[in-house]
């Protein structure tokens, strides 16, 4: 085949720093569109983006030369800085060392955007880590809870 075609969609999850409640939503739109600007340079795609104070979600459509790491990387390293330059009271911001990344069909995008966008609903009833747990169950993925928090 002489071109090469992806269409890989990932949800990715991560928290703040020991999950320290410091994404205000105030500004956590911003945040968003800056996940999104570093998205685009990198050569993917942010479909979705949104969250609570303590983590985010987005749904990125990854380009057919990045990895999920080097995604993480990148936006982590990018948005935490651009944090620290925008809002000097915030010099302690930081982001959890890991992250959870999932597949996502093209036919369940739409879920996905929505599940995403609707944060605030969730988390009235369930915790964050009681999500994350619930991701790792959903795709049979194999955990020690001794190391899954910070």
């Amino acid at each position: 085949m002489p071109q090469s075609f992806a269409c890989l969609h990932c949800h990715i999850i991560f928290s703040t720093k020991n999950r320290e409640p410091l994404i205000l939503p105030e500004w956590a739109p911003r945040l968003y569109e800056y996940i999104g600007g570093i998205s685009r340079a990198k050569g993917n795609v942010l479909i979705g983006a949104g969250g609570m104070p303590d983590h985010v979600h987005f749904l990125v459509s990854l380009g057919k030369e990045t990895a999920v790491s080097d995604c993480v990387r990148d936006v982590k390293s990018n948005s935490s800085h651009w944090v620290h330059q925008t809002f000097p009271n915030l010099r302690g911001f930081a982001w959890q060392s890991g992250y959870g990344a999932f597949s996502v069909s093209f036919s369940q995008r739409d879920l996905v955007i929505k599940y995403i966008a609707h944060q605030d609903e969730h988390h009235r009833i369930h915790t964050f880590q009681e999500e994350l747990i619930g991701f790792l169950k959903k795709h049979e993925m194999q955990y020690d809870k001794r190391y899954i928090w910070d």
